[in-house]
């Protein structure tokens, strides 16, 4: 009888070429293959998100994604084109190639992920309250507001908006489509507090002070990840390797320090 490590050897001589156009066939269709093809990376946003994404004077788009998004097209030695989409139907063009990957601060849920991919995190926050300058010094604890008397403001289909509905059942909770509109009622009094990402609301307080407050402290921890369509390994281990480079060399701590540590680009931000 033939000794079984020929079977094998005779077996792998089968399989290893199926194998190797299986490979090369997830790599025609990898949206990576398709943007170093195309010369060009495709990036869905939301402008609004502050600092994570928001338009300047001149109504361009800036912020700590599109700086990063800049960066990963710059490794990749392609261009980069940012997409603003609205949120509420940014999963739905990702998933229908309106861009190659989303980078507009998501928090990464299950519920999303079974939609998406999402890469490491790169960066984790936590949901805080922004209240009215009437209650500056009275609310000092969100356990306050969890009154039928309170009105919540949110932004649609947020983890904000499912926290506020979760830690403020007895309060009035009043959605809208965007940051500005929910931060409006807030300034002018038409809601008692805004509920959201504590890098947006510490940022808000900073372009308007006096006129909010800021409940500093966070009671959730949500992880933001950059998503990506299903069945893309090779576009997946890209952005980890990408991201722990960029950690490792000083990249990301410069632009993290930028962002969220500095102030000086708060100047070239557009009221809101």
């Amino acid at each position: 009888m033939r000794h079984p490590r020929y079977l094998l050897a005779a077996l792998l001589l089968i399989v290893l070429p199926s194998a190797r156009a299986s490979d090369q066939a997830l790599w025609e269709h990898s949206t990576l293959n398709q943007i170093l093809r195309r010369g060009e990376l495709r990036v869905g946003v939301e402008a609004g998100y502050m600092p994570f994404e928001m338009r300047d004077r001149n109504g361009n788009i800036v912020g700590f994604d599109v700086d990063l998004a800049r960066l990963m097209a710059r490794y990749m030695g392609v261009k980069m084109t940012l997409v603003n989409t609205q949120w509420d139907g940014i999963i739905p063009a990702l998933m229908t190639d309106k861009f190659d990957i989303l980078m507009g601060g998501m928090t990464i849920t299950p519920e999303r992920n079974l939609q998406v991919n999402f890469a490491d995190p790169y960066i984790v926050i936590g949901q805080t309250v922004l209240i009215r300058k009437g209650l500056i010094g009275t609310i000092t604890e969100r356990e306050q507001l969890d009154d039928p008397k309170y009105t919540i403001a949110t932004k649609l289909g947020t983890t904000g908006d499912i926290a506020a509905r979760k830690y403020f059942a007895k309060a009035k909770i009043k959605a809208f489509e965007s940051e500005a509109e929910a931060t409006l009622e807030v300034r002018n009094g038409r809601a008692d507090a805004f509920v959201y990402d504590l890098p947006f609301n510490a940022v808000f307080v900073a372009r308007y002070p006096g006129q909010v407050g800021l409940l500093k402290e966070t009671f959730t921890q949500e992880p933001l990840g950059w998503a990506i369509r299903k069945g893309d390994p090779d576009f997946m281990n890209w952005l980890n390797n990408f991201l722990r480079v960029i950690r490792a060399d000083g990249s990301y701590d410069a632009l993290y320090g930028k962002w969220f540590e500095g102030t000086a680009w708060l100047k070239n931000v557009g009221g809101g």
